[in-house]
């Protein structure tokens, strides 16, 4: 004869049913949060008024020459970057990054490569350091000053062709004996022939001039190359300097050279507008395309900022993204850039270029 089964109390089977949920609960809490996944979460960043304003210093400093008083901003963006080598990101912060619109996953390998987080930071570190000095130089030459430079190997990849025959601090100053002056020169007359050609690269070294024979390798899309970094040694007429604090990167010079330019010229550029920007600087002044310009944008946007310069070259990735109140105009060049800002200034911005529309 079957015996009749006991019933569990209502109470002690819910408080049972609780337990369960509440384990698998944090099983699966835990196991987020354990868990890493390969990918790095790129989200705006701090937006940095080089001119200085409202309590904040400004991130110019000039010895030797005259400045005169800045109002409003120009200000540069930033790009906060979450996970790398050295720290994966949780399965929770994936998937929280998936569901938010101001940010952007990326796989770690896009960003990193093969090189470590220490790597990248010095990288960055190095290329903003690059970046202000053009910035410098492009902003003092704005105001009719005469700046000369020579090209230098700011770096030597080990293993490449470059590695023990030239250094870094090398001037360089001819391709298979053809004077050369600036970097892009150096770059377009050593790729001007196959991988693995031979090529020689006249430098001074410690002011004795001399030569050395290499042979080139593929670095990249079938270009030919040595191994060498290069970048403009100023002579500056008066010093300068910029204080960025540890950003890294060479996105911000652009807006560098606008602040240099405002402070070593008589009354304020913005007219106390508010204009924040993005793009790198070369030596000829002009402006490139750089990474990360939608979180950028939202960045500069949360900061105040009601204006917004933008890179010609990365119009595609605005078009479509611009947060609402904020209103970008496109620049290739630092003519391009100081004209918008005075346009601006001056109340006069309806015809400038943007993303949408030439």
């Amino acid at each position: 004869m079957t015996q009749p089964r006991t019933r569990r109390p209502r109470g002690e089977v819910i408080a049972r049913r609780v337990l369960i949920a509440a384990i698998l609960l944090t099983i699966v809490a835990l196991a987020g949060t354990f868990i890493k996944v390969r990918y790095v979460i790129e989200e705006p960043g701090p937006v940095t008024n080089t001119i200085g304003g409202k309590g904040d210093p400004a991130l110019i400093t000039v010895k030797g020459a005259k400045t005169y008083p800045t109002k409003g901003e120009l200000s540069f963006t930033t790009v906060r970057v979450r996970g790398g080598p050295d720290r994966h990101i949780s399965a929770w912060e994936w998937l929280f990054a998936k569901a938010d619109p101001d940010v952007r996953l990326l796989p770690e390998d896009e960003v990193f490569g093969d090189r470590t987080s220490k790597e990248v930071e010095q990288a960055n570190e190095a290329m903003m350091q690059g970046s202000q000095h053009t910035a410098v130089a492009v902003g003092m030459r704005s105001t009719g000053l005469t700046v000369p430079s020579v090209t230098i190997a700011a770096q030597v990849a080990k293993g490449e062709p470059a590695d023990g025959e030239l250094e870094a601090g090398d001037e360089i100053v001819s391709v298979d004996g053809e004077d050369v002056d600036d970097a892009e020169s150096v770059a377009t007359a050593v790729a001007d022939r196959e991988p693995g050609d031979p090529v020689r690269i006249g430098y001074v070294r410690d002011g004795e001039r001399s030569q050395v024979r290499l042979k080139t390798t593929d670095i990249g899309q079938g270009r030919a190359g040595v191994g060498i970094a290069l970048q403009p040694k100023y002579d500056y007429p008066f010093k300068v300097r910029i204080d960025a604090g540890d950003v890294g990167g060479p996105s911000a010079g652009m807006m560098f050279a606008l602040g240099v330019r405002d402070t070593l010229t008589p009354g304020p550029m913005t007219g106390g507008k508010s204009i924040a920007g993005t793009g790198t600087i070369d030596d000829d002044g002009s402006v490139g395309p750089i990474g990360g310009i939608q979180q950028k944008m939202i960045g500069a946007h949360d900061g105040g900022a009601r204006w917004f310069l933008a890179p010609e070259s990365n119009c595609d990735e605005v078009a479509g993204h611009v947060p609402d109140g904020l209103k970008v105009v496109s620049v290739s060049d630092f003519g391009d850039a100081t004209d918008a800002v005075d346009a601006i200034a001056d109340g006069h911005a309806k015809g400038l270029p943007t993303c949408d529309a030439p």
